[in-house]
């Protein structure tokens, strides 16, 4: 048998580091989610891509533990084969989640490098050794923090604040990365920017769920992706062979130049 075919086994094999399994999610007597079913692999960038207020902000923030059961999120979430119901946001993170919320949620009077180091507090609060090793990590990837560390949050670029926001929630060493629409907000250069930072952060190991607007550049680093509409999944497949699909062109990509 062939090194290749032995790895793709394996890999079939392995547990997948984040299962969705028909998770809805309710405001009130009006769902929003409707039986969301998806798989995040190890070192993968699966994306959920599809229009504004399909549902994509709250599938993550329910993933992440965000969503009261009073508030109707009930289903499946299990991260490396571990059921997380009645999981808090905090045990989540500990276990290995992290989210990038989609309006970043830093401490705008403190510096850089104090928001890096609060995203290590579990670890630090853990007791655990070396937790501020990881620095060095995020400022590799993001070399302009370094240069920042000592600058209040506040006065960064929406583009330097976004990778604050990424880095920070690195410090955690996470297994699982959520990001929720990294490209909001940003210049097109920018974008380009944080996308093959994205890229970069699957080379670590990391997994990567991505919800994205920018359907055209998410699907251009993703592996795997799914499209949301009105609370529904409504196509799943290879990233690239849905960046093809006439469907999945008409509605998303258009003529619109690539960003990537």
């Amino acid at each position: 048998m062939t090194k290749p075919i032995v790895d793709l086994l394996v890999a079939s094999m392995a547990t997948p580091v984040l299962e969705v399994d028909a998770l809805h999610v309710a405001y009130g007597k009006v769902e929003a989610l409707h039986g969301a079913t998806l798989k995040v692999g190890a070192g993968q960038i699966v994306t959920v891509i599809g229009p504004n207020g399909a549902g994509k902000s709250t599938m993550l923030n329910a993933i992440a533990g965000a969503m009261p059961h009073n508030g109707g999120a009930r289903g499946k979430v299990r991260l490396l084969g571990h059921d997380l119901q009645g999981v808090p946001i905090e045990a989540r993170v500990a276990r290995g989640m992290s989210l990038v919320p989609e309006k970043r949620e830093l401490f705008a009077s403190m510096s850089v490098a104090d928001n890096l180091l609060l995203g290590s507090y579990r670890r630090y609060k853990a007791r655990e050794k070396g937790y501020a090793d990881q620095l060095s990590v995020v400022y590799d990837l993001f070399p302009r923090l370094q240069e920042r560390r000592h600058q209040q949050a506040g006065t960064l670029s929406g583009g330097e604040r976004q990778m604050l926001a990424v880095g920070r929630a690195l410090m955690a060493k996470p297994q699982l990365l959520m990001l929720d629409e990294p490209s909001l907000g940003l210049a097109p250069l920018i974008v380009k920017e944080i996308f093959h930072i994205i890229v970069r952060l699957k080379q670590t190991g990391v997994a990567i769920l991505l919800v994205e607007q920018n359907a055209r550049a998410a699907l251009q680093v993703a592996d795997y992706a799914y499209v949301l509409e009105t609370g529904d999944m409504v196509m799943e497949g290879r990233a690239d062979q849905l960046a093809s699909d006439p469907k999945v062109v008409a509605a998303y990509l258009g003529l619109a130049k690539k960003t990537v």
